[in-house]
């Protein structure tokens, strides 16, 4: 009897843990699909968003230009000044002298092993599996009014990454992350919404909330988004 009832509680286990897999799973594609499908993001090769932010009365133009796999720089032109910050597989760069930078400054060792799962145009979601990612459901929260599905997405590089999902619709609306700020891990919240849906088939944000420091987002209104525009190579290496 005993045996009988260890063998019961351990597949009652099982199927709780699988249930839970499932879920994950279903709430993933849910939202993959409701933002265009697996086969329409699969054919995002570069991605240009080009937008517009206010922080503290300050207007700041962003660029931001990635290639799948390959690279990613964030252009900001600030009371006058172009500032850049670039990212590749294998090094990262960044030169903002709007903060006072005379060189550009090259990212550490951490920061670009973390960076390198962020160039992925197509979604971390997208064959996650095959990424080396994983998934977890972390229930529901309440996200201003929406009880919002919690999924948990654990990057191959370590970046750790909860999204916050509208059962209504299965489109991302808030995603919290941590990252390190002056030596210190903080939790940063990014916003998301008036998404649009391109000629490519595909759905994207217009609006995002950035974070820019504890405590601190700014809403960055997206005016312009180009799909597989060709991009030289050259762009992902800091200016001379």
């Amino acid at each position: 009897m005993k045996a009988l009832k260890l063998a019961f509680l351990g597949a009652s286990l099982l199927g709780t843990i699988s249930g839970f897999s499932q879920t994950a799973e279903e709430v993933a594609n849910k939202h993959i699909e409701a933002i265009g499908g697996k086969e329409n993001w699969k054919k995002v090769k570069s991605v240009i968003m080009e937008g517009n932010m206010s922080f503290q009365g300050i207007d700041i133009a962003v660029t931001t230009t990635a290639v799948h796999n390959t690279g990613s720089r964030q252009d900001l032109t600030i009371m006058g000044q172009q500032n850049y910050i670039i990212m590749t597989p294998t090094a990262g760069w960044m030169f903002m002298p709007v903060q006072g930078q005379q060189n550009v400054e090259p990212m550490t060792e951490e920061m670009v092993k973390k960076g390198a799962d962020e160039l992925d145009t197509q979604g971390a979601l997208v064959d996650y599996k095959a990424k080396g990612h994983t998934i977890e459901f972390l229930g529901k929260e309440d996200v201003e009014g929406t009880e919002c599905l919690k999924l948990k997405l654990n990057l191959k590089g370590g970046k750790v990454t909860t999204y916050y999902i509208d059962p209504s619709s299965y489109l991302l609306i808030k995603s919290t992350a941590k990252q390190e700020v002056n030596g210190q891990e903080m939790e940063m919240t990014t916003g998301y919404s008036n998404y649009q849906k391109l000629p490519e088939g595909i759905s994207v944000p217009m609006t995002i909330s950035v974070p820019l420091g504890p405590g601190m987002n700014a809403d960055m209104v997206i005016s312009k988004v180009s799909i597989n525009k060709e991009v030289p190579a050259t762009l992902f290496q800091p200016a001379k």
